[in-house]
């Protein structure tokens, strides 16, 4: 079984490791134990700012650094850091297009516990709106240590997904180049493409090898970026396969189905099925369980692609 780690864990393991070659500053609002920031905080302390819990500020802040030409991460809950402060990252961050790196950590439902208040799974869709904000969801801890100095180098605002659950680990670290917008081929097929985003990748790749027990040949592709999305990827496979089954761990509404909807709108050639949170909110329950009842699984993908076949 392969070993299990949290995306937000490889997060502050990781901005620690770049803050040893770059300048830049790290600010949380009060969770940097939960967001890991206090493994940065720790190494460097003159370059770290706990604001308090004040995600406005804290937010605003984190622009007036980067006004300056020195990129600035700011983290939260993405309950916090995108839905309650979303008016200072509009206006003070996307809208002067400013280097301030949002990377909320406790997205979508696997913040299990925390019920339906905290688990936020609209914020694919909120940042994917603002003109300029780049939107990243990486699937393991290699592939969030890839990304993350990716996003570090990027010119302009980023939100940056993150997770409280260990998630499994399929990434061998410096196996791939990662670049912003460009998805990844994991394995190729020719009656489905399965597209998928964060922790919904390693579900996509246990169904691929289910599916291949019943004769289905599925391709995978990890779309780590949502926003500037690889169209091209998309088009290409959907002229190869026909069939796109679009797997996320947050809203039908605005996340990764709805931006490959309309890729998918442009060109007509293929049949799409989304698969995400169905325009409800979460419940309390442990993190597993919750993945289990919104079918947010490799058994999930497996039904929806054996339905979608079927028709």
């Amino acid at each position: 079984m392969a070993e299990k780690e949290a995306t937000r864990v490889a997060y502050g393991r990781k901005l620690t490791e770049l803050g040893e070659k770059y300048d830049f500053y790290v600010l949380d609002a009060d969770l940097s134990g939960s967001t890991q920031t206090a493994v940065f905080a720790k190494k460097f302390p003159e370059r770290f700012f706990n604001c308090g819990i004040a995600e406005e500020n804290m937010i605003s802040v984190a622009a007036g650094i980067a006004a300056t030409g020195t990129p600035a991460f700011a983290s939260s809950f993405a309950m916090f850091a995108c839905g309650r402060a979303f008016e200072q990252i509009r206006n003070s961050v996307a809208y002067p297009r400013l280097p301030v790196k949002i990377c909320a950590s406790h997205a979508g439902i696997t913040v299990g516990e925390d019920g339906a208040t905290h688990q936020f799974c609209e914020d694919i869709a909120i940042m994917r709106a603002l003109p300029g904000m780049t939107v990243v969801c990486p699937a393991d801890s290699a592939s969030t240590e890839a990304l993350l100095e990716e996003v570090l180098h990027h010119n302009g605002p980023v939100y940056m997904r993150l997770g409280r659950y260990a998630v499994p680990q399929f990434y061998e670290k410096g196996e791939r180049e990662f670049k912003l917008g460009k998805g990844i081929v994991l394995a190729d097929g020719k009656d489905i493409t399965i597209v998928a985003t964060g922790i919904m990748v390693a579900a996509a790749m246990e169904a691929r090898a289910a599916l291949a027990a019943d004769g289905i040949d599925a391709a995978v592709i990890d779309i780590h970026t949502i926003k500037p999305l690889d169209d091209k990827l998309i088009k290409e496979y959907a002229a190869k396969t026909g069939n796109i089954l679009t797997a996320e761990e947050h809203s039908v509404i605005g996340g990764l189905g709805d931006a490959v909807a309309s890729v998918l709108a442009e060109t007509g050639n293929a049949k799409l099925t989304k698969l995400g949170i169905n325009d409800v909110f979460g419940t309390s329950a442990p993190a597993g369980v919750l993945l289990e009842h919104y079918q947010l699984n490799a058994a999930g993908i497996v039904k929806r692609v054996k339905a979608m076949l079927n028709k």
